[in-house]
């Protein structure tokens, strides 16, 4: 049996925040082209469902996975 990925918390030191800033902001990827690229192909999920709005609005405790790391948006 394959353990899930740990989770990483992410604090963004507010309430709110766009999943394309937020990707970047986690370090999931280092540019804006490439954030584009992975949501709108359907690689990114939000809390276990894809998601291919680069703004969504991602609230306190929303999951985020992609290429096998996930993260949690912290205050």
């Amino acid at each position: 049996m394959t353990k899930p990925a740990p989770i990483d918390d992410v604090p963004i030191g507010g309430d709110v925040i766009r999943l394309g800033q937020f990707m970047k902001f986690a370090g999931l990827l280092d540019s804006g082209g490439d954030v584009k690229e992975a949501i709108l192909n359907g690689h990114v999920a939000v809390n276990g469902e894809i998601d291919r709005r680069r703004g969504r609005q991602l609230q306190l405790g929303d999951v985020v996975s992609f290429d096998g790391r996930t993260v949690r948006v912290c205050p």
